[in-house]
């Protein structure tokens, strides 16, 4: 009898043991879906403000075509080229404000002094946002690497989370003490 007992004692320990990580599991996908939606926004943000700028003539036509193509590449990419897009744009920036002079000629614009602020925080926030993602993306593969997790199929049917890859680095004009605005 105290054998039967053990066996249930041991088959709800089991059972709990797997139902606490299925839930840690869907929570960490949670995150993860969370923090994708928070780093798209900021994306999105940071591409709108670009392309505002690109169009509010302040900036030398070369460098507001530039501008303009990538900040619209990077809104219209699909998925699969998303990071690319994102990628390009970040270079398209670094390009048009490579240094603390040409921000100072934007801000100098009418309008210029918000337009720039509103493009500092961007810079700032989707490396941030990107961080943010990238680090639930490593938690839940810590966990879904787990022999049990897998054996019992506990992620059900998610798809393996993806870490987002981009060249995030800000132009140094906008991140110095010169072009940076308080957040």
């Amino acid at each position: 009898m105290s054998t039967i007992i053990w066996v249930a004692v041991a088959i709800i320990a089991i059972g709990l043991y797997l139902s606490w990580t299925a839930g840690r599991l869907d929570r960490l996908h949670a995150r993860i879906d969370a923090a994708r939606a928070a780093l798209d926004a900021q994306l999105l943000r940071r591409a709108s403000v670009a392309q505002e700028l690109a169009t509010a003539g302040v900036l030398d036509p070369a460098a507001s075509i530039v501008l303009y193509e990538a900040a619209h590449a990077a809104r219209q990419a699909d998925a699969e080229q998303r990071e690319v897009a994102e990628s390009e744009l970040s270079q398209a920036l670094r390009a048009v404000f490579p240094e603390v002079a040409a921000v100072a000629e934007v801000r100098e614009a009418p309008g210029g002094t918000a337009a720039i602020g509103e493009l500092t925080q961007g810079v700032r926030r989707v490396p941030l946002a990107r961080r943010f993602h990238n680090d639930a993306v490593r938690a839940a593969r810590a966990v879904r690497r787990h022999r049990v997790v897998r054996w019992f199929h506990l992620a059900g049917h998610a798809p393996f989370p993806l870490a987002f890859e981009m060249d995030d680095e800000p132009p140094a004009a906008l991140t110095t003490e010169g072009g940076a605005t308080a957040l």
